[in-house]
């Protein structure tokens, strides 16, 4: 049997089709006819001998031999692309600093690690804060380049995606609380400042619930476990769900909705390097990649 060769051409354009939640985008950002994006999906399939795609409602939707092909076909992809730079970039060299959320710690090393396999010329230098912390730390010039919740406050930057936000709770321990009781909701939060804190009880006292923190902490380890323990609420996006913590029903449990965030790559100038320019730019399809 002749063995299968995917074009890497046909991987990147099902990735990108299955990211954004549509074809039609992807055929826009990849500079291509829907009907070309069409006949690569056929000749996908046709290579996998199974569907990838099933329709869902008025879109489309993978299934579950196009899961398996979609999680290959982005390691695929990647591998592809590290090649081509480190190839193609062998005398990128320099310094970059690095901030990010600890809401990324999970699968950003990786990408850290990846980016310096291509790029053995480079020495980058990374820290986890807090969202103040790293604004700060670029204002200073002791950050390039930092991920961060908000706009940005001004400073150059380009938002990588909108996140609703979510109140979390534990998996396995009720809260000791009934919305509509003269309790206070007890919150498990980050000291002020924090756009987390600031919108959640915005939004309690905009609908007249009384709230009182019940656990704080300086990381986000530690308001993970506190959730987890059942002491309490605490607002977050989905991106980096921590282990034993769960999306709430705000609805079921009687809290108010809540608005989205952006993060944002704020930059410390509006002119940066090829080195900032890289690597902010692996940083962001990782992002998006974890969010699709």
């Amino acid at each position: 049997m002749r063995p299968v060769s995917f074009d890497i051409d046909v991987l990147r354009s099902f990735v990108y089709g299955v990211q954004s939640g549509s074809f039609a985008l992807a055929a826009d950002k990849l500079a291509r006819s829907t009907s070309a994006i069409s006949a690569q999906m056929k000749k996908l399939e046709a290579q996998v001998g199974e569907p990838l795609l099933r329709k869902a409602g008025r879109g489309l939707a993978l299934t579950e031999a196009g899961e398996q092909m979609f999680a290959y076909a982005q390691r695929l992809v990647s591998l592809n692309d590290e090649a081509v730079f480190a190839v193609s970039q062998a005398s990128l060299q320099g310094w970059v600093s690095l901030g990010l959320q600890e809401d990324l710690s999970g699968f950003l090393p990786s990408v850290l690690g990846q980016f310096a396999r291509a790029h053995p010329k480079v020495r980058v230098q990374a820290r986890i804060a807090r969202n103040a912390e790293l604004l700060s730390r670029l204002d200073s010039g002791a950050l390039d380049v930092a991920v961060v919740w908000g706009e940005g406050d001004g400073r150059p930057g380009e938002r990588i995606a909108d996140l609703p936000m979510r109140w979390i709770g534990s998996q396995a321990q009720p809260v000791m609380w009934t919305a509509g009781a003269a309790a206070p909701l007890p919150l498990i939060m980050f000291d002020s400042p924090c756009p987390f804190y600031a919108a959640a009880t915005r939004c309690l006292e905009a609908t007249g619930q009384t709230w009182q923190v019940s656990f704080t902490s300086s990381s986000l380890q530690g308001l993970s476990a506190a959730t987890q323990a059942g002491l309490g609420y605490t607002v977050r996006t989905r991106l980096g769900l921590p282990a034993g913590n769960r999306l709430v029903d705000e609805q079921a449990a009687g809290l108010p909705p809540l608005p989205s965030i952006a993060l944002t790559l704020c930059y410390r100038q509006a002119r940066h390097s090829a080195v900032v320019m890289r690597l902010a730019s692996i940083v962001s399809e990782a992002i998006q990649a974890q969010l699709s």
